[in-house]
């Protein structure tokens, strides 16, 4: 693969294009700065203006969410792992049907594997920008997001429609649902009941680790974050490695499976078939199975990446054992 090949595997933060009118409340009051990006795969954009980084999907989805302070992504579910980690700032997320079920604060370097079947939110809650990098379960990352109730109907009073089709219309720009189409239906009484309460103490001991933690648990060799035998235990469709300046591996290696970086902190080498290239925090580099490869440090500044790994196991509901 030469080096103009690989480039079109890595995705820049510098090039990062984003979609503001992604989701169904990009028009709420509150929620109107968002910026979403879609990295790796079609994600779960409702909006056809989103732009597509790197169209090939390796079993999961690559995505981000950028949003200025006090700027709130409003509360939805999904069917498929939804995995953060904090790139920049500091953010509140929240959860259950009203989002008051509870809540946890995380900082730059912090990951969250927020559980299926919950409705969550997510604020800025910085003083500057903030940006969130995302980890979606499955191709088609569990068929899009289903919003609370109040949700879609707030969207209504500032023009956007959700058809069933899973397509936002705007109908301040005169968009109507086509005939085909029609509007996206409200999860009944008896649907919201089923939803699960989960506690601020469960949601911190099971889906929640801190850059701290991350960096205590990781000693001599890369640790396993997500995984069946991670310290967040779950089999979401792919596992996730946490590696540091500490921890590399210095040699070169052939993935069986599909296999992301994603550069938290540093800068990195990335090395294959005789060629290298400069791998920088924010960018998102996906390497296809069967490459000889190594991500390498660069001087002596602290350094950190997460490795997504593709599993055989189905992207679905969060794992117990």
């Amino acid at each position: 693969m030469t080096p103009e090949e690989m480039e079109k595997f890595i995705v820049r933060y510098s090039d990062l294009k984003p979609c503001k009118t992604a989701f169904i409340d990009a028009h709420t009051p509150g929620s109107d700065q968002k910026e979403n990006f879609t990295i790796i795969g079609g994600g779960v954009s409702e909006s056809r203006d989103q732009h597509v980084h790197i169209n090939e999907t390796p079993g999961f989805n690559i995505g981000a969410a950028g949003q200025p302070p006090g700027c709130k992504n409003s509360l939805h579910t999904h069917t498929t792992a939804e995995v953060f980690y904090v790139l920049k700032g500091s953010w509140r997320f929240f959860w259950g049907r009203y989002g008051e079920d509870g809540e946890l604060f995380a900082n730059e370097g912090d990951l969250v594997n927020i559980p299926t079947g919950i409705f969550r939110a997510f604020e800025n809650v910085g003083d500057g920008y903030g940006m969130l990098m995302a980890i979606l379960g499955g191709d088609d990352a569990g068929g899009g997001v289903t919003w609370a109730p109040e949700v879609i109907n707030d969207a209504k009073d500032f023009g956007l429609l959700l058809g069933d089709n899973g397509v936002l219309y705007d109908t301040k720009k005169g968009e109507l649902l086509p005939e085909h189409i029609t509007p996206m239906q409200l999860l009944t009484d008896e649907e919201l009941k089923n939803f699960p309460k989960v506690s601020t103490e469960a949601f911190m001991s099971n889906f929640f680790v801190s850059a701290s933690d991350l960096s205590h648990h990781s000693k001599d060799t890369p640790l396993k974050v997500i995984g069946a035998n991670g310290l967040l235990k779950d089999k979401p469709g792919f596992e996730v490695d946490f590696i540091s300046n500490e921890t590399f591996v210095d040699e070169m290696h052939s993935p069986s499976q599909y296999e992301v970086n994603m550069v938290m902190r540093g800068e990195w080498t990335l090395e294959w078939d005789g060629n290298s290239t400069r791998i920088s925090a924010g960018d998102t580099c996906l390497i296809r199975p069967d490459l000889s490869y190594k991500m390498t440090p660069i001087g002596l500044d602290e350094a950190s990446l997460f490795k997504v790994t593709k599993t055989n196991d189905p992207a679905g509901s969060t794992w117990r054992e």
